[in-house]
């Protein structure tokens, strides 16, 4: 992957016609609030996406309040595309007039729009994400602008299994999980999170709090 953020833009690639902020904000362009400026940015960086025609999924918080979850959104805004893409998307934001930032981590690269931080993310849960997992996105409407969304169900398998015994924040996920749990199929997170300890003690919080139904005994 081009690393350094001087490096030329993708020639076979047109700038979409959108006023793309760079790393600087415009004076007085700048929404109101730090949750509009988000959506404003996921706007903006799915747009393109849009027209240059990749395959992506909106991730993180705002794909929960794009199926209606609550919250304030506070961080960034995450975008899912395939491994192999990495490369191509960057160089259509690039061409879009962001600029791109490689970090050390080697599971995604960054930009900024509208002073926001956009993570362009290629693993999720420490998976790479496939075709399988963009393909049951759900085409959501985030503010004003239609887009994939990572289904209920794929978002809430990604937060279970990204706990570990260094980052086990359940009550993060614990809003997400009762925002989303009409939308979310269950038996299917416990199929995919297998018996690994923190998902199954995350579900079973859930149960005791009458989130969820307890898993049915088998006979």
């Amino acid at each position: 992957m081009t690393q350094a953020p001087g490096d030329e833009r993708a020639p076979d690639l047109q700038a979409p016609d959108l006023q793309a902020p760079g790393p600087e904000p415009t004076p007085g362009r700048l929404p109101p609030d730090r949750s509009q400026a988000i959506l404003e940015a996921t706007k903006q960086v799915g747009t393109i996406l849009k027209r240059a025609g990749h395959k992506f999924a909106l991730a993180g918080s705002v794909a929960v309040y794009a199926h209606g979850g609550t919250g304030t959104l506070q961080h960034d805004t995450d975008f899912c595309v395939l491994p192999e893409d990495a490369e191509a998307v960057a160089g259509s934001l690039r061409a879009a007039g962001l600029t791109v930032r490689v970090p050390p981590e080697d599971w995604l690269v960054k930009t900024t729009c509208f002073d926001q931080d956009v993570d362009i993310i290629f693993e999720l849960a420490h998976q790479p994400v496939t075709v399988d997992l963009l393909s049951r996105a759900e085409e959501l409407p985030v503010d004003s602008v239609h887009m994939p969304v990572l289904s209920a169900t794929d978002l809430v398998v990604n937060l279970s299994t990204a706990f570990s015994e260094h980052h086990c924040d359940f009550g993060a996920v614990l809003p997400v999980a009762r925002s989303l749990r009409e939308k979310v199929d269950w038996p299917e997170v416990r199929r995919r999170c297998g018996d690994e300890p923190m998902p199954a003690a995350f579900l079973y919080l859930l149960e005791r709090l009458n989130v969820i139904d307890p898993e049915p005994e088998e006979r």
